[in-house]
């Protein structure tokens, strides 16, 4: 999946300058085949040239948006097509496909089908005939990842919105529109299919784009690309509203001839100039508009740092305060008979407000400092963050001495009370481990790229993701997570905290920690995951060895189906190809190397996309031995779920001298 990642006010700003005249020429994803290779010099290469010129060649003669090219014979005939947005002017049109026919074969140098797509058109070739069939796969996916203040509102209203476009897209292969949604939010939406396939083929390949909508996008905006049909939708109108009120349904064109047509040059230089200067003057005036803002910005930093005007915000927010009579009265006083939960920094109980909503409330312990430094971490991280893989946060209490977090209640305890419990892991077939993996990583990503500021959680681990009645996962525990400005990608302390097996090496013994070190406890879960056992303490028939290294040396000798859960194995045979992929992953994730580690944005690329060559893994970082005895340290296990406090050996540290400099 790939995500943009920039703030949005500038990515909606630039493209509302730019995108009439620059999206033409920038390609958003390239997907070359698996169907078999051809030779440089071979026919099937001299074939292509030409289906190629020819389908460009069509584009010059007609302005239908669609157009298809076939030249060769048997198997070395070459089949293409090219499909323009139904919004966009003929010579932008003509102008992308100008530039597909060129960049495809740059990037897909001997495969013998590929696809294209930029934002304003589609470019495909294979050996095999393409038109007047549907083909829905591969499937790639853009996300604007930030999310409304009312998402599930913003997600019924855009359920509304593409369901009544459906029935226009099917008839006429595309249509546009727009409805209100929540927070003075506009969401709109383009749907389009080929024009050669019939109205049920088209709505097949647009059903299943829908359907897809809530597995594979989130957040604000989606730009989701199939061979066959395409599905868009943001808040900012990304699309020509005058020409799709206008334009004639795309008619299929006929077939070209073999020998290209030479179209007239005169006015095509004159709107190549009128481009080019549109683009220069678009370029300046972002330009001028980043570096205004980045001034801006710079300027309203005060000598104080950011952390203690963030505290300020949020003491300012009266809508997450809440009064502690109401908690104290949902909690039934604290009592015993409601505690789900006990932790290093205090106990965690359910509750229940009047108007029936269940919560999770976390009382840090009195008199600590410790303590009260972690509940602002916490109250000033998590305020902020909204995704469905992060357990959110509803308010916050102060009283006195007391402090409280209020979190939404998650029902189905967390993700190590069913993968290392030797009952519950029955239950837990690879579907559903891997829809969790899938949710951890989207969880991270927001927190690293996505989220207004930059957060490396630093204690990602099994007991620290809960699971919802869906089975969803949510990252939890924010008492650890450091803070960066999103220009910053490291920092170092003096304060090392964390749980032992999960952390980074270059963390636990020199404490430099980045979006790595999360990346290296993700690849831990992983594995535990796929595994069903702890890294440390992973049983090899009668040897207790660390997980990670166990992976890799089965990996490096070609059996990586030996750590696999022998539940996985007996019930889901036809899986064990993507069991070892993720195997594969989590072991890029845990190498020694921090620059060798992927970003999660490589990891959720790797795990939604099957026919990406995934690299070679190096060995994996040391397993980081320890002396103490687990039941000597304090329960470090604050997750707001419906569990018993238990005593685990996965165990925190937390070497604290005086000073404990945040990066800035």
């Amino acid at each position: 999946m790939i995500l943009m990642t920039a703030p949005a006010t500038i990515i909606i700003f630039g493209f509302l300058i730019c995108n009439i005249y620059l999206s033409h020429s920038i390609i958003i994803v390239t997907e070359c085949g698996v169907n078999g290779n051809y030779t440089s010099s071979g026919i099937y290469s001299k074939n292509l040239d030409t289906a190629l010129a020819n389908l460009y060649s069509a584009a010059n003669t007609s302005n239908s948006g669609f157009y298809n090219a076939s030249f060769g014979q048997d198997s070395d005939r070459v089949y293409t097509v090219a499909l323009c947005r139904g919004d966009v002017q003929p010579d932008i049109c003509r102008s992308c496909i100008k530039d597909s026919t060129k960049y495809l074969r740059e990037q897909c140098t001997d495969q013998k089908e590929a696809v294209q797509w930029y934002y304003e058109c589609m470019l495909r070739y294979s050996n095999n005939s393409i038109l007047n069939k549907l083909v829905t796969e591969p499937t790639r996916v853009l996300v604007n990842g930030n999310n409304a203040t009312n998402q599930v509102q913003y997600n019924k209203d855009l359920r509304d919105l593409v369901e009544g476009l459906r029935g226009q897209a099917i008839q006429q292969k595309f249509a546009t529109g727009n409805i209100s949604g929540p927070d003075f939010l506009t969401i709109y939406a383009l749907l389009q299919c080929t024009p050669d396939l019939s109205s049920t083929q088209c709505s097949d390949c647009l059903d299943e784009a829908i359907r897809e909508i809530s597995t594979l996008c989130y957040g604000l905006g989606c730009h989701m690309m199939k061979p066959s049909c395409r599905l868009r939708y943001e808040y900012a109108r990304f699309y020509n509203e005058t020409i799709t009120t206008n334009a004639p349904q795309p008619q299929l064109p006929p077939t070209p001839p073999s020998v290209p047509h030479v179209a007239g040059k005169g006015n095509n230089k004159t709107q190549t100039v009128i481009i080019i200067v549109a683009v220069v003057v678009g370029f300046i005036i972002l330009l001028v508009l980043l570096v205004c803002i980045i001034k801006r910005k710079r300027r309203k930093k005060t000598a104080t740092g950011g952390l203690q005007n963030e505290m300020e915000d949020v003491n300012s927010t009266e809508s997450l305060q809440y009064d502690f009579g109401t908690v104290e009265v949902a909690t039934n006083h604290f009592s015993d008979s409601n505690k789900i939960g006990e932790g290093g920094f205090g106990a965690v109980y359910k509750g229940t407000l009047q108007n029936g909503e269940e919560i999770a409330v976390k009382r840090l312990s009195a008199g600590s400092s410790q303590g009260q430094h972690e509940f602002k971490n916490e109250v000033i991280l998590v305020a902020k963050l909204q995704h469905r893989n992060l357990v959110r946060l509803l308010g916050f209490c102060f009283k006195g001495t007391e402090r409280l977090l209020i979190y939404e209640f998650v029902p189905n305890a967390s993700l190590d009370h069913f993968i290392f419990d030797s009952v519950k892991r029955s239950f837990m077939d690879w579907e559903k481990r891997y829809k969790i993996i899938g949710g951890i990583a989207r969880g991270l990503l927001y927190l690293h790229e996505d989220s207004r500021l930059r957060i490396i959680h630093r204690d990602l681990k099994a007991s620290n993701v809960l699971l919802d009645a869906e089975m969803n996962p949510k990252i939890a525990d924010f008492g650890m997570a450091r803070l960066f400005n999103l220009d910053e990608t490291q920092g170092v302390t003096n304060r090392i905290v964390g749980t032992y097996g999960y952390m980074a090496p270059e963390y636990a013994m020199h404490g430099q920690f980045s979006v790595k070190s999360d990346v290296f406890s993700f690849g831990i879960l992983v594995l535990e995951i796929v595994s069903g056992q702890k890294n440390n303490c992973f049983r090899n028939g009668d040897n207790v060895e660390d997980l990670a290294s166990f992976a890799w040396k089965n990996w490096r000798e070609g059996t990586a189906s030996t750590i696999l859960d022998p539940i996985l194995i007996n019930n889901n045979s036809a899986s064990i190809r993507e069991m070892i992929r993720c195997i594969h992953i989590g072991l890029l994730c845990v190498q020694e190397n921090v620059t060798n580690r992927p970003t999660m944005a490589a990891v959720m690329l790797m795990l939604n996309s099957f026919s990406l060559t995934l690299q070679v893994p190096s060995e994996p970082a040391f397993f980081l031995p320890s002396n103490i005895e687990p039941e000597a340290l304090p329960l470090h296990t604050d997750n707001f779920s419906s569990r018993v406090t238990h005593k685990s050996s996965d165990y925190s540290i937390d070497r604290a001298p005086i000073t404990d400099s945040y990066p800035r």
